[in-house]
């Protein structure tokens, strides 16, 4: 329940608040993306904590740069590098790419339309 009013607040964050703001995040995906994706995949506690720590790093002191969520996934074989998942919107692509042994960087591809 409460992970779900987290997803539903930061959405609304992200739509109606972001725009108005500059893009000042010193981090790639910008915080609230990153939030989000954490929402979605973990429980709540960890998912708090986590965008809890990565919302004190997004100041002067830190270099910031790339900073993907790590997912854990049970994975049977892992004969590959790239594995697409696609989800609800049309021109993202997700990827998990492993990281160590059944921990994966979650990747947002964006498609560019020709």
């Amino acid at each position: 329940m409460f992970k779900i009013i987290c997803l539903k607040l930061l959405s609304i964050y992200q739509k109606f608040i972001s725009p108005l703001k500059s893009s000042v995040c010193r981090f790639y995906p910008s915080c609230s993306e990153y939030a989000y994706w954490q929402f979605q995949k973990k429980n709540f506690f960890s998912a708090f904590f986590l965008t809890f720590f990565r919302i004190l790093r997004c100041n002067p002191f830190f270099k910031g740069g790339f900073d993907y969520p790590k997912i854990k996934k049970k994975i049977i074989s892992c004969n590959f590098c790239f594995k697409p998942i696609y989800l609800v919107r049309k021109k993202f692509h997700y990827f998990y790419i492993p990281y160590n042994d059944k921990v994966f960087y979650l990747v947002k591809y964006i498609k560019k339309d020709k």
